[in-house]
């Protein structure tokens, strides 16, 4: 018995020195498409946005656990230097971690130390923050035989040698002639790397395209709306398309833009994106007349060599309340009355769950996860929402729930095989919807949404009072199959962050109190929690070196989730954002609190004439409120508490670029010295009739 036991230890000792000689030997960012089919080989390693194809982001590691996830501390963290949203998830390929900050500022770390190997700025034009439409954030990255591939805010689909950091092609991805940025993670698999784009705020035409992954050659292109009907379609479908608007869209724009999720399906050679917004969001001025607007607000698949169209399932037909479908899609086999299904779910915006064949887009089952009044249900013979025609706004502002935030948006859902349960933030918000009479389109300008956030001030008021008391926030657990809710964790406000599930029975969530939280996946039940001075509004990704376990997040506030609060009203400090992670026994502590936020002083009151004050309101309507806030109540950067010297110093700011590095562009190609200071004007009042508000922290 000795020598077959030394004879077998020896066979597994020599295994084990080859394993790590292997991955020793491995070349830096060493993907490819037999590695990603095989991803659960290497369950250590994060290696896309979702980690594997199917985008299910669960971690087969189980090293922490439901049992030990109490003594879970803080290994390293890194300080990110611009403070504004992160929404990234972080890949971690052979020993290293490979993140991305705002203005696509790439990095890499060691990964159990967090030691600075490099850092590549793609040098992103800071012009194009005044066009983003939810801040200057970006979602992720890709891998590829050596490479990073990095998509950035000015539209270029950049790869980078993951050894060095230094660039190996660049390929602009944008048409110069609507509002377009990109906030979207490229998806990489088998040579082809796609990328999408945002601006249907702008009106901008959406698109899809795929590059070849070793080059940057354009291999294909899909439009998601079509181009003027008296021309050639650039995809034979958009004739059919084209038959579902009005009037003459494609001078407008139209939307559905796909800047988000985008999944590959190995099984069928097929990808499926997701479509956005109509452009501009009110339907009487990109489609006069009505119609379904294909392929807004959609789920398409396409075949993944030639980018020809398969099937689509439009989950708003004549979208106008920006219902995007750009959300998590994931792929997984359930068995559904009896019978094994390869499905596709996904939880929209417009606030129901769905459960697609994705081989025939046919609809297996969809229930709402929110309160909801725009629509009573689906039609399940046609798959169609019985829509509420009183949602089909005029002139006079209706109340509308889910708000154009969504029952779900951007913020990653996750899929747990082992409970068979999806996991993902849920918001139950209300917004007054109306449309501006007054609206032109001004071609180049990113808010083009044809509503109206000024005019019936007491029919307003009291849609918000009604928001104010009626908004909620939690974290869900939904069983896709019997399309129920299994629990839920509730939130004081929206805002917390991307989901992560673990093969230990865990769910990671950063919250909107300013922590990082893990709750049991079966039960719901808190096991840790941790204040990290920030919001971790990014998904978290797990990855293990030399059989420890470690689990990562980007916690940095802001994005569209900032624009109806601010970090001020969350009612504690929090510092520059920061990429944390965490193991157990971790023993790193983050350093205080430096109170560098000045005292408030309140501004004095405008003398200006009330038109001037109005013409001022009109403006920010139509230029600001988008990064801060509707009736400047909010955002990125709450102007009703701007400093002294942030007053003294407005005309610089807004006309001549003077905080350009932090995202705030020049507004003088649309705005005059007189129509900056209506905007003032306008902000000093409001910061005085809300005085007492801002006091209590709202």
């Amino acid at each position: 018995m000795r020598p077959t036991f030394w004879r077998a230890a020896l066979a597994l000792g020599c295994a084990s020195i080859a394993a790590q000689g292997v991955a020793q030997t491995r070349k830096p960012a060493d993907v490819d498409h037999a590695r990603l089919l095989a991803a659960d080989k290497s369950p250590g390693e994060w290696m896309a946005p979702g980690r594997t194809y199917d985008e299910q982001r669960f971690s087969p590691l189980d090293a922490i656990n439901a049992g030990n996830v109490a003594s879970l501390g803080l290994a390293w963290y890194a300080d990110l230097p611009v403070d504004r949203g992160v929404e990234a998830s972080p890949l971690m390929i052979g020993g290293v971690l490979y993140n991305i900050e705002p203005w696509n500022v790439t990095v890499a770390y060691n990964a159990r130390t967090g030691r600075e190997l490099w850092r590549f700025d793609p040098k992103v034009d800071r012009e194009k923050g005044k066009i983003a439409c939810c801040d200057i954030v970006t979602r992720g990255l890709a891998a590829w035989k050596g490479n990073i591939l990095l998509a950035t805010l000015d539209g270029r689909l950049i790869a980078v040698n993951a050894k060095s950091g230094k660039p190996v092609w660049s390929v602009n991805t944008l048409e110069p002639v609507w509002p377009y940025t990109i906030t979207g993670a490229p998806r990489v698999f088998d040579g082809k790397v796609l990328i999408g784009n945002a601006g249907a705020e702008g009106a901008a035409r959406g698109y899809v395209t795929a590059y070849d992954a070793a080059t940057g050659k354009q291999l294909w292109r899909f439009y998601t709306v079509p181009g003027d009907p008296a021309k050639p379609q650039a995809n034979p479908i958009l004739e059919m398309a084209a038959k579902t608007w009005n009037g003459q869209w494609w001078k407008v724009g139209g939307g559905g833009t796909v800047w988000d999720s985008i999944v590959y399906d190995p099984d069928l050679d097929l990808v499926y994106i997701g479509t956005g917004n109509g452009g501009p969001w009110a339907q009487r001025y990109r489609s006069p007349g009505g119609g379904d607007n294909l392929f807004l607000s959609s789920i398409v698949a396409l075949n993944a060599k030639t980018g020809a169209y398969v099937w689509h399932y439009q989950t708003t037909p004549g979208d106008e309340w920006d219902y995007t479908a750009t959300q998590s899609m994931i792929l997984a086999d359930l068995v559904i009355e009896g019978k094994p299904r390869k499905v596709l779910m996904q939880a929209p915006k417009n606030g129901f769950f769905y459960v697609l064949d994705r081989a025939t887009g046919k609809l297996i089952s969809a229930k709402p996860f929110v309160p909801m009044n725009w629509a009573s249900g689906i039609d399940m013979a046609t798959g169609r929402p019985n829509v509420n025609p009183e949602t089909r706004y005029g002139e006079t502002p209706v109340l509308l729930t889910p708000g154009p935030g969504g029952g779900h948006n951007w913020n990653p859902m996750a899929y747990s095989p082992r409970t068979g349960l999806a996991y993902f933030p849920v918001t139950e918000m209300y917004m007054a919807f109306s449309v501006n009479p007054g609206f032109k389109q001004t071609p180049g300008n990113m808010s083009q949404l044809g509503i109206s956030t000024t005019g019936y001030e007491l029919t307003r008021k009291a849609a918000a009072a009604y928001a104010a008391a009626n908004n909620k926030a939690w974290l869900t657990a939904w069983d896709p199959v019997k399309q129920r809710e299994r629990w839920r964790v509730p939130y004081p406000a929206r805002g917390s962050g991307g989901i992560l599930a673990t093969a230990g029975n865990l769910v990671f969530q950063g919250t909107i109190a300013g922590t990082f939280a893990a709750y049991r996946a079966d039960t719901g039940d808190k096991l840790w929690e941790m204040p990290v001075q920030q919001l971790p509004i990014a998904a978290p990704i797990a990855y293990s070196i030399g059989g420890e376990q470690y689990v990562a997040v980007n916690a940095g506030w802001g994005g569209g989730l900032a624009h109806s609060s601010t970090a001020k009203a969350l009612g504690f400090p929090i510092s520059s954002p920061r990429l944390l992670v965490f193991k157990l026994g971790g023993k790193a502590q983050l350093p205080a609190l430096a109170e560098v936020e000045p005292a408030l002083e309140r501004p004095a009151d405008t003398v200006a004439a009330p038109e001037i004050v109005a013409h001022g309101e009109e403006l920010y309507a139509q230029h600001c409120a988008t990064c801060h806030g509707e009736a400047a109540r909010g955002g990125i950067k709450d102007l009703r508490r701007m400093t002294p010297a942030t007053h003294q110093q407005f005309l610089d700011i807004v006309l001549r670029g003077a905080r350009l590095e932090k995202g705030m562009a020049s507004f003088a190609d649309v705005l005059g010295e007189d129509d900056a200071k209506a905007v003032h004007a306008y902000l000093k009042r409001r910061a005085n009739e809300d005085w007492a508000e801002i006091l209590k922290g709202n």
